[in-house]
């Protein structure tokens, strides 16, 4: 074993040049932007889709539902296998699971296989998603990541454009919308092979103890609460037999895997020790916060657009480039900034005072809203996530030990992405009640027959009648403001959370100066602190 006093030298000598590395993060970023571009492009499609399949607004729901579930339990999954093996293999077995869930959601024959495709392709998302950060965690310091959050934020919003414009393209081509999930394959496919040759990184190599059974508890535990949240109240009512016993079999599935996470798992996926530093319990709840009010209410945009204002996909897709502006100039000048300076809870801070002006700013939106200043409040709000989005993963990395950083990463995104969930799901029940009371409302006066099956599902504008025509866009223009003004006040507690963090100047090493320090103690894997962050495959 190396002498601790030797693991300075050793890190040293294997720092990367900025070439270097992003040499290595060409592929990773390339899978990236295809695991992105897929979520924008189905997420403009999904009205006709829905409409196609003949679902409804709660399938409407869980085809985004069920990526988030399977990206959300696989996360920690991904960054603790980064910690153990070759993050190559990790990313080019990500993608081989994403192109397989594209097929089989592009040859789908109903809603239920859709679902069923989108969950596998959650499962390849979790691990593109995943180990980008962690793979930059591994090559650079803190003070130096900023420059590469902000080509994260970058590509992010390359493809958040890019999505919906090229699946409002290919939605209204002879293609259809099943085309959507078959252009990413070969993009994948490039991004395998690119990987393959670019994409050299160090592995820690330990004893290998993945915790399954409590990544399946947890997943198993949030899926029945958001089954029941989405289905209460239209499939059976919320006072009900039903409704008791899916919150009891749901919190039963969280507090076994609570007791799993901190007494029986070698190496827990979310690891509870984390949490006793204020910086990670903190950023993990406003995490939290942040994807409830994020994911919950901006997924709902595009069919805001082709429900309520009767856009067709490519305009819908158009429309979306305001929030994605902003999102790109405020993550790529806050990540420059922050490497510059070395500070960074400002830029959170601020980020999300911007975050709760514009989900303010939007809950006021309707069906008659002008359609410039729709876009001028997507920009508000896409300024604050790309301030605060990479940001708060960067916060909770700058605290850790390199032998945490994959798990750490990871955490802060799985709470990230169950928030969202939670929020899509909550948030889809609150909108599919409002538009079904409304249609109900709305159809009465005109003196028409009720349909409850109508009143619940995705209409197709065009088949229908001017004044009931009038009464949908009317519904979802009015619902879709209430979910930004539900949001609000999650926002405004991320805002509290991040206000609390504290801030520690960003290091300018990859290992925190106590693993650099000289160590005499050796942990129980038998190296010390120094040493197990300089061994090298």
């Amino acid at each position: 074993m190396a002498s601790s006093a030797t693991a300075p030298a050793a890190t040293e000598q294997h720092q990367m040049s900025h070439r270097e590395v992003l040499e290595a993060l060409s592929g990773l970023l390339l899978a990236m932007f295809v695991a992105m571009v897929s979520s924008t492009i189905v997420t403009n499609a999904l009205p006709r889709i829905v409409t196609d399949l003949e679902g409804s607004q709660t399938g409407y729901t869980w085809v985004v539902v069920a990526t988030l579930l399977t990206m959300t339990a696989t996360t920690p999954i991904w960054g603790k296998l980064a910690d153990l093996v070759s993050k190559k293999v990790l990313v080019q077995t990500a993608l081989v699971i994403f192109t397989a869930g594209s097929i089989i959601a592009g040859l789908a024959p109903s809603m239920e296989v859709l679902i069923g495709a989108r969950a596998i392709q959650g499962l390849g998302v979790g691990g593109l998603t995943a180990l980008v950060q962690v793979v930059i965690a591994s090559m650079v310091s803190p003070r130096e990541r900023g420059r590469y959050s902000g080509y994260i934020g970058a590509v992010f919003a390359l493809a958040t454009v890019s999505g919906p414009l090229v699946g409002g393209l290919i939605v209204d081509s002879p293609l259809g919308w099943r085309g959507c999930f078959f252009v990413g394959i070969p993009i994948a496919a490039v991004a395998f092979i690119v990987l393959q040759k670019t994409l050299k990184v160090e592995t820690v190599r330990r004893e290998v103890h993945i915790d399954y059974l409590g990544a399946t508890l947890i997943v198993g535990g949030v899926s029945v609460l958001l089954v029941w949240v989405s289905l209460a109240g239209s499939q059976f009512a919320w006072a009900s037999a039903t409704s008791y016993a899916l919150v009891a079999v749901g919190l039963t599935l969280i507090a076994v895997a609570l007791y799993v996470e901190s007494n029986v798992a070698v190496e827990p996926v979310i690891p509870l020790r984390l949490f006793r530093d204020r910086t990670t319990s903190l950023a993990t709840a406003a995490s939290v916060l942040i994807g409830l009010a994020m994911f919950g209410s901006t997924v709902y945009l595009s069919q805001y657009f082709q429900l309520a204002r009767g856009m067709s996909p490519t305009e819908a897709g158009l429309m979306s480039i305001a929030m994605v502006g902003g999102l790109l100039v405020s993550s790529i000048a806050t990540g420059r900034i922050i490497s510059n300076t070395g500070f960074w809870k400002r830029y959170l801070v601020g980020g999300m005072v911007l975050v709760i002006v514009g989900l303010a700013l939007l809950s006021r939106i309707d069906e008659t809203t002008n359609l410039v200043v729709v876009g001028l409040f997507m920009a508000v709000l896409g300024l604050g996530l790309g301030a605060t989005m990479q940001n708060l993963v960067l916060s909770v990395q700058n605290n850790v030990a390199l032998s945490d950083m994959g798990a750490a990463s990871s955490v802060v995104a799985f709470f990230r992405s169950m928030g969202g969930s939670i929020g899509v799901s909550a948030l889809g029940a609150v909108l599919a009640h409002q538009v079904s009371a409304k249609v109900a409302s709305g159809m009465a006066e005109l003196g028409e027959p009720v349909d409850p099956h109508q009143t619940g599902g995705i209409p197709d504008l065009s088949a229908l009648p001017a004044p009931v025509r009038a009464i949908f866009e009317g519904a979802f223009g009015e619902a879709t403001g209430h979910l930004f003004l539900v949001a609000l006040p999650f926002a405004a507690l991320a805002l509290v959370c991040v206000l609390f963090i504290k801030e520690v100047p960003l290091r300018t090493t990859v290992l925190r100066d106590d693993e650099l320090a000289p160590v005499t103690t050796a942990d129980s894997s038998g190296l010390t602190p120094a040493d197990a962050g300089s061994v090298r495959s």
